[in-house]
């Protein structure tokens, strides 16, 4: 599998489990992202996104996407898409 570098993590909600994702490339529900940082290694498909509290179906260059994720997530964190 390759990955290639979508983002990064500015934030993390732990009460409704949504990680903000600041976009450095496109990103469409249904893509799968594997999310690693310091403390963060795990894999998971986008289910939903939101932007500004709306749900979106994808996600553009410079857009601060919320996704929910299965794991906390930290600031700076990196985002790949994972392209079979």
């Amino acid at each position: 599998m390759e990955e290639k570098e979508i983002g990064v993590v500015t934030h993390y909600f732990g009460k409704i489990s949504v990680g903000i994702i600041e976009l450095s490339d496109a990103l469409k529900v249904g893509d799968t992202v594997h999310i690693k940082g310091a403390h963060d290694d795990f894999t998971e498909t986008v289910d939903s996104m939101q932007v500004e509290h709306k749900s979106v179906p994808a996600g553009k260059v410079g857009d601060l996407v919320g996704i929910h994720v299965s794991k906390p997530v930290h600031p700076n964190d990196k985002v790949f898409l994972v392209v079979s």
